[in-house]
């Protein structure tokens, strides 16, 4: 194993439409994608197309949908820990002018406990905080061990502030910010105070404010990708968390900076792409986007 990511598994059905309808009103849309969905899920595909492949412990059903779910993880050769559920969950997703709408349905009643794994040549672990009693146990354990631990903050969990003790790298969600009542300065002592070495706020088209090892704040402007380039942006946070796990893994001395840097040109590749998984980059495409839009 050498990196455990943990979530929620959705299928994603991605829309584009130039309305919804409404009442007793037909539409037909103009292009769609299926594909896998879940923040740390499509994190931990984005990192195996780079290169790196990770075990993932996540909710699964035994339906179809469950079952398309292990043959996309199959073609990635991820190696899937099922925690069992009664239904598979799906989100419906319209992208529409670099914005997106989300309307999901989930099933997080969990049958059984979380399975207990080897984390033996584990070097990462990232959680978005879904199964809030398994990404607890796994963050003690790889702090226990030196291994680093990493959380997408999308949103505020029964756990988040517990959790946070355990985590070296934290990139939250303005989301977070606005539910914990905090701006992004806030934000960011927040997570210095919960002992986070490594800290953010992603903005969308804003970029990051982040701060490094010493505490330095800093901006990273998200790369200049035309507008008329932009198809989806939904998932772009999800590649952009597996895609620095990915240049963690490939370099652990290197600077968080230059990982970040890495990751966002990850994030301008999918934007350009309908659906998370045509918008996996591979290191040939994240290398092109640094040279195009930088």
């Amino acid at each position: 194993m050498q990196a455990l990511f943990i979530g929620q598994t959705y299928i994603d059905v991605t829309l584009i439409a130039d309305e919804m309808p409404k009442d007793d009103e037909k539409a037909v849309a103009k292009d769609y994608a299926v594909s896998f969905g879940g923040n740390a899920l499509t994190a931990g595909f984005a990192c195996a197309k780079l290169g790196y492949v990770p075990d993932i412990l996540t909710s699964l059903a035994d339906d179809w949908l469950g079952r398309m779910f292990l043959d996309m993880a199959a073609t990635y050769h991820i190696s899937i820990h099922p925690r069992k559920v009664k239904r598979s969950s799906l989100s419906f997703i319209l992208p529409n002018n670099g914005k997106r709408a989300i309307l999901r349905a989930r099933d997080d009643d969990y049958l059984h406990p979380f399975p207990a794994l080897n984390l033996e040549g584990c070097r990462a672990l990232h959680l978005d905080g879904h199964q809030s009693d398994a990404a607890l146990h796994y963050a003690k354990a790889c702090r226990e061990t030196g291994i680093l631990t990493s959380l997408d903050g999308g949103g505020l969990r029964s756990n988040t502030d517990e959790l946070m003790g355990y985590i070296d790298i934290a990139i939250v969600a303005e989301r977070l910010c606005e539910q914990m009542n905090l701006d992004e300065r806030g934000m960011m002592d927040y997570l210095k105070s919960r002992g986070c070495k490594i800290g953010g706020v992603t903005q969308g088209e804003r970029g990051m404010l982040w701060y490094d090892e010493t505490g330095e704040v800093q901006r990273l402007p998200a790369l200049t990708v035309p507008h008329n380039k932009i198809i989806d942006t939904s998932g772009a946070g999800d590649v952009f968390h597996g895609a620095y796990i990915a240049a963690y893994l490939a370099n652990p001395t290197g600077s968080w900076h230059d990982h970040f840097h890495f990751a966002r040109g990850a994030s301008a590749f999918k934007i350009q792409h309908l659906g998370n998984e045509a918008g996996l980059p591979t290191r040939e495409d994240v290398a092109k986007m640094i040279a195009l839009y930088a």
